[in-house]
């Protein structure tokens, strides 16, 4: 089967993950491009390819994958001999799958109750406890460095990488020594920086 994937990508949002995860791996995609300050990712168009009108998204074949962690989940697996995905077997795979889905379910609704200036709901029924403890979560895993899955760098690297930039530019993480050095690690990757290259030609388009 072709491993030609179309990619649903928009500038200027987190969807950069995905774009610099294309990179790394030297993919085969087309690239489909939003345009959010036009309002496009809520056309009838891209709702039917996500009803949530996020971005990324990718197509391959009949295959629709949505949610960010899950477009790098299947990537990864896509192209095994890029090496950004433990396979079933190998000891790592459990904990790259655990940072992975961490991220989706407990670091991104911390950091949106943070940035909304929400008190998180009651410990028995918060998706992710508090916010103190996800942030200690992760910081004491960068410790062990110097990737996620200590010497071997993953696909979780490149989704975190680029999450936490993004995070610590807006303040919603705080710039410490451990994540900046962890930032600056994989902002150092040459597919991350076509990766901003790239976008921001895409953003500059746009207008």
């Amino acid at each position: 089967m072709s491993r030609h994937v179309t990619f649903f990508h928009s500038p200027s949002t987190r969807s950069i993950g995905t774009l610099a995860l294309f990179e790394e791996l030297h993919a085969d995609y087309e690239l489909h491009v939003l345009n959010m300050n036009a309002g496009e990712q809520r056309s009838p168009g891209y709702l039917a390819v996500n009803p949530m009108g996020k971005v990324p998204a990718i197509k391959h074949g009949d295959a629709l994958v949505t949610e960010q962690a899950a477009v790098f989940m299947y990537l990864a697996d896509l192209y095994p001999e890029a090496g950004l995905a433990p396979s079933i077997g190998d000891p790592l795979r459990g904990p790259y799958l655990r940072w992975m889905v961490f991220y989706g379910s407990c670091f991104e609704p911390a950091v949106v109750d943070k940035a909304m200036k929400r008190e998180p709901a009651p410990q028995s029924t918060s998706p992710y406890g508090d916010y103190d403890t996800v942030l200690s979560t992760l910081t004491q895993q960068l410790e062990k460095g110097p990737y996620l899955l200590g010497e071997r760098f993953s696909a979780a690297d490149m989704l975190w990488g680029i999450a936490l930039a993004w995070t610590v530019g807006f303040k919603l993480v705080p710039d410490l020594p451990q994540i900046k050095a962890y930032i600056d690690r994989i902002n150092a990757r040459p597919a991350v920086a076509r990766a901003r290259a790239k976008d921001a030609e895409l953003a500059a388009a746009q207008g």
